[in-house]
């Protein structure tokens, strides 16, 4: 058995390669469309890779390396293939001046040379990043939920065109999302990691909203690591607790886990971004390019996250690997595994 492999018992694909293709294609096109019309997102062209040294590259949980190379028309400066475009899409919003209400979204393509090569990591990440400009009244945890049930109606609109065309894979998710902050899981399931935190509130309500990713939680830790310069996680909600962020979760039944789908959040202020490179003894990035523009008032205050595109394939097919959805790099003993056990990976 292949370390980090999960080989579901019995397993058998819904459907052959040339279904799956068939139905990624409908899946990506049906959801990106409706997605855009429900959040008033208008298309754009993304970047494959940003100048280092710029604060424009995403820093994920802050350890894992970006992919860079030499510009040679450029006196050998370095670029970085992205990690997503958290704070590029920010800029998108100032200098394509787009108004409160309305957004973008663009097709983001990223290598993380650092995953850890599993049924849901890949080493090449596909998803559809998002941003919206908000007013300062939109600035709080009402406006995030209500964000995230438009993106949830979605994707429960999504399963069940994959359900009209293919009536086999039939439609789990729940009628309605479930939210909670991560200091209320912690407290209902105090023995637990933070994972495993998540796997059993999936278990129990099929698909949920879990806020404050990145605050410090009463135990002294996090429930999961959040970069400080793009979401808003120590801001006071209504709510009695700190944050605007958090991560759609479903149930996965093929893989018998909790399935992230997306990470989203209100945008830092100028205040909170200053108040996160503080805890995070990151103020040097205050220097960089997009933390001054940021700072000095220039950026709109915006909603956004990524949707993960393989990922969402993956859940609606019933996949139980990430490579049946998308081509990338494998080991020649995952490949054998996957192969001996009726997994097909492009």
């Amino acid at each position: 058995m292949v370390s980090h492999l999960f080989i579901p018992k019995n397993y058998k694909s819904y459907l052959d390669l040339i279904q799956t293709e068939q139905a990624i294609q409908i899946i990506k096109d049906f959801f990106q469309s409706s997605l855009s019309s429900e959040l008033r997102l208008r298309r754009v062209t993304a970047p494959l890779f940003v100048m280092r040294g710029t604060g424009l590259n995403d820093d994920l949980n802050g350890s894992e390396r970006a992919v860079s190379f030499p510009v040679k028309d450029m006196g050998d400066a370095r670029a970085e293939v992205v990690h997503s475009l958290a704070k590029w899409k920010r800029m998108i919003l100032a200098d394509y001046k787009i108004e409160s209400g309305y957004g973008i979204y663009t097709d983001m393509n990223a290598i993380r040379a650092d995953e850890t090569l599993d049924n849901i990591h890949s080493l090449y990440v596909d998803q559809w990043d998002w941003e919206r400009h908000i007013s300062s009244e939109q600035y709080n945890i009402a406006f995030l939920k209500y964000i995230v049930r438009k993106i949830y109606e979605v994707m429960k609109r999504t399963e069940y065109v994959v359900y009209e065309k293919f009536p086999a894979i039939r439609p789990i998710l729940p009628e309605d999302i479930f939210f909670i902050h991560s200091e209320e899981l912690l407290k209902m399931y105090p023995g637990m990691t933070g994972k495993e935190r998540e796997d059993a509130i999936a278990r129990e309500k099929g698909a949920v909203f879990i806020m404050g990713i990145g605050c410090q939680l009463s135990n002294g830790e996090k429930h999961d690591g959040r970069a400080p310069d793009y979401d808003d996680w120590t801001t006071p909600n209504t709510d009695g607790f700190m944050g605007l962020n958090g991560d759609i979760v479903v149930w996965n039944p093929v893989l018998e886990r909790s399935f992230e789908l997306s990470s989203m959040g209100i945008r830092v202020s100028p205040e909170a971004l200053h108040r996160q490179l503080v805890l995070e003894n990151a103020l040097e990035r205050e220097n960089l390019m997009f933390h001054k523009r940021l700072l000095s008032g220039e950026l709109p205050l915006s909603i956004g996250g990524g949707i993960g595109q393989s990922r969402l394939c993956m859940f609606f097919l019933r996949k139980a690997h990430i490579g049946e959805i998308q081509a990338s790099l494998w080991s020649d003993d995952m490949r054998a595994e996957c192969a001996k056990n009726g997994i097909d990976l492009i």
